[in-house]
């Protein structure tokens, strides 16, 4: 599978305005050590992107398988301000949703703002270490998709993340990383752009960049950075959108800086204790 070439889920096809974010919720030396990080190399890129690219890849062979705010913002559904709105890369203003459903937020507007939102926040469900967790891998499905898909999705996903697949990640079969290890996937987008809209469908291209891989002392797949595109088709069913495909490419991708890299006890600090937000567009 070429890291170039677009890697589809479900059969999404698609295509930037850029996101905000709203609403927020809530050393030793090791392979982290304090050594600056070298520009990547073309293997070193792939190892980067592995864990992306594994997750995608997953979800493929499934397919082919049986609060309060005391803030100005409009609430949902409602025009936003006009001011600079010729901007396409301009906020709207708009609050994203009133309500959650779990950890993902739900009640999304019916327009193309409402569409740009849900696809930032399904993907950041998407790609996220809970994703590898059969005890949570069913309610995001059952959160993020359309309900007529939902039940056969998650029965081929659960056949996809096959313990053999989640030992590729390091992870045992319940998606856990070993004893003093931390699985990291956090997915942060960057701007959302729609591609074709209708009344009740969609089309929206999600930018992102993230963190993937796995903090600890002995890891053989520490934590890095990564760019990507997500395009998901989005159809507005029982009064919010949900996905009905997607699928994801590699980049746009900015030049790599020669940063030091933190320990692994750093990264997973970080993760224990940064929390995560309500994507808006």
């Amino acid at each position: 599978m070429s890291l170039g070439d677009e890697h589809d889920g479900f059969g999404g096809v698609g295509g930037s305005g850029q996101t905000r974010t709203r609403l927020p919720e809530g050393n030793s030396g090791d392979v982290y050590g304090g050594a600056r990080r070298p520009v990547r190399s073309s293997r070193s890129l792939v190892t980067v992107v592995g864990v992306v690219v594994l997750l995608i890849a997953a979800i493929a062979f499934a397919n082919r398988g049986d609060g309060d705010h005391a803030d100005t913002a409009p609430t949902a559904g409602t025009a936003a301000p006009r001011g600079d709105a010729g901007a396409p890369t301009a906020a709207t203003g708009v609050r994203p949703v009133t309500a959650k459903n779990g950890t993902i937020p739900t009640g999304f507007a019916h327009d193309e703002q409402g569409a740009q939102s849900a696809a930032a926040n399904y993907a950041v469900a998407l790609v996220s270490a809970d994703i590898l967790k059969p005890d949570h891998r069913r309610e995001i499905v059952r959160q993020v998709f359309a309900p007529d898909k939902a039940d056969a999705l998650a029965a081929s996903l659960d056949k996809a993340y096959s313990g053999e697949f989640l030992e590729k990640l390091g992870l045992d079969a319940q998606g856990n990383a070993a004893p003093g290890m931390t699985y990291v996937s956090r997915t942060a987008p960057v701007g959302t752009k729609v591609t074709a809209f209708s009344t009740d469908t969609a089309t929206v291209e999600v930018w992102c960049t993230g963190v993937f891989g796995t903090a600890g002392v002995s890891s053989t797949n520490p934590v890095t950075n990564d760019w990507f595109t997500m395009t998901l088709a989005l159809r507005w069913v029982g009064g919010d959108w949900k996905v009905e495909s997607f699928s994801q490419k590699e980049g746009p991708a900015p030049v790599h800086t020669d940063r030091t890299a933190s320990d692994a006890e750093a990264i997973t600090k970080a993760v224990q204790e940064f929390g995560g937000f309500t994507y808006a567009r």
